[in-house]
C-alpha cells in the first residue's frame, strides 16, 4: 500500500557532502513523523535526524551542525543534507515515516525504506 523509496547514497570522500531523499507513495492520508536512521556494520540502528509530529527536529549529537533534515510535505518527501562527512558516518541509511492511510484514519503505521548505503572514505 505504501512505498518509501530512498536515493542519494554512494561513495564519498571525507569532508564532502551528500543529500539523501526519501519519497513516499501509496494510499497516504497524512504523515505524522518522518526521519532518518542509520545502521553501521555490527551496530544497532540509530536515529540520525527526525521531524516529530509537532514539526520539531531532533538530531543525533554526532551529526548536529553537519546534517540537516528537511521535507516537502506536498510531495511526501524527506531529505537529509549531510555535510562534512566523516568515515564514521559510513552506514546504511534508512528512511522512516509514521503515517495514516486512506480509510484508516484512527491508526498510524510505521514504514521503512529499503536503505541506501553511504560510504565515506578517508
Amino acid at each position: 500500500q505504501v512505498q518509501l523509496v530512498e536515493s542519494g547514497g554512494g561513495l564519498v570522500q571525507a569532508g564532502e557532502s551528500r543529500r539523501l531523499s526519501c519519497a513516499a507513495s501509496g494510499s497516504i492520508f497524512s504523515i505524522n513523523a518522518m526521519g532518518w536512521y542509520r545502521q553501521a556494520p555490527g551496530k544497532q540502528r540509530e536515529l540520525v535526524a527526525a521531524f516529530t509530529s509537532g514539526g520539531n527536529t531532533n538530531y543525533a549529537s554526532s551529526v548536529k551542525g553537519r546534517f540537516t533534515i528537511s521535507r516537502d510535505i506536498a510531495r511526501n518527501t524527506v531529505y537529509l543534507q549531510m555535510n562534512s562527512l566523516k568515515p564514521e558516518d559510513t552506514a546504511v541509511y534508512y528512511c522512516n515515516m509514521n503515517l495514516k492511510l486512506q480509510g484508516s484514519y484512527y491508526n498510524s503505521y510505521d514504514y521503512w525504506g529499503q536503505g541506501t548505503q553511504v560510504t565515506v572514505s578517508t
